[in-house]
């Protein structure tokens, strides 16, 4: 392996320095002998529920929809399919708040569909749990789309048609073999929706709100926190940190199998 460039050494460095050093300012400053009754305190626990159940919420509906979505992407030719693309990647670029003012105006009691829930099922999504995860579903389903898509089109398409002719029908050949075939994408995927959701803020104070027990997740209780209690703050920071790390050990077997 060649020597790097000292050309760039310096800006690679600079740009490691910019990633590493505001982490590590965070865990130097950390209030360790404080750590154990901050993460055991009631806004903890509470925000840390919410914040798995929304998380997690997110992702098994990213899942259910988007997996079909990127299995079509993948694999047929239909009039769209590149504007479908650009759209369903669209909330990646997205600043949050926008994605949830836009969700305000499709799911608000007045919203384009949202006056039909309250009209006909009584039902209303802004301010609540349920809206909540809808918000993070929004922002992290892309993805997983982009991830699975990936794995579908890593698929030979020769072992389909061998199992095809074979016998197999094709709900049969898409579960037992292009599905086990695109699972470590598909893995992939829901770590980073996940990581995504557990991470959301914008989308979810701007269409969900900030309300303790209800929808205030853990980024929303650092936010608050933050204005009072500090200690507090950095301490629900490193459970976050700390999910953001396992993410990263999570996906380190697939990323060395596309290196």
């Amino acid at each position: 392996m060649s020597r790097a460039p000292r050309w760039a050494l310096v800006p690679a460095l600079c740009a490691v320095a910019l990633i590493v050093g505001p982490l590590a300012a965070l865990l130097l400053r950390s209030p360790w002998s404080e750590l154990p009754r901050q993460l055991v305190s009631p806004l903890a626990l509470e925000a840390l529920w919410l914040s798995l159940l929304c998380s997690v919420s997110a992702t098994v509906l990213a899942l259910a929809l988007g997996t079909p979505l990127a299995w079509l992407l993948a694999r047929f030719d239909f009039p769209g399919r590149r504007l479908v693309r650009a759209l369903v990647t669209l909330p990646m670029v997205l600043p949050p708040v926008v994605g949830g003012v836009a969700l305000l105006l499709a799911f608000g009691r007045r919203g384009l569909v949202g006056q039909w829930f309250e009209l006909g099922l009584g039902m209303s999504l802004p301010f609540t749990t349920a809206g909540a995860a809808l918000a993070e579903t929004f922002v992290a389903m892309p993805f997983l789309v982009v991830a699975a898509e990936a794995g579908f089109r890593q698929v030979d398409r020769r072992l389909e048609e061998a199992a095809a002719v074979l016998g197999a029908s094709a709900g049969f050949a898409l579960r037992r073999v292009t599905l086990p075939l695109a699972a470590p994408a598909l893995r992939a995927g829901v770590a980073l929706c996940w990581a995504r959701a557990l991470g959301e803020f914008g989308a979810t104070i701007t269409f969900a709100g900030n309300f303790p027990g209800r929808t205030q997740t853990l980024p929303l209780a650092v936010y608050i926190a933050l204005e009072h209690d500090p200690d507090a703050a950095i301490a629900l920071s490193l459970v976050l940190l700390a999910v953001s790390i396992a993410a990263l050990v999570a996906l380190r077997d697939r990323w060395l199998e596309t290196a």
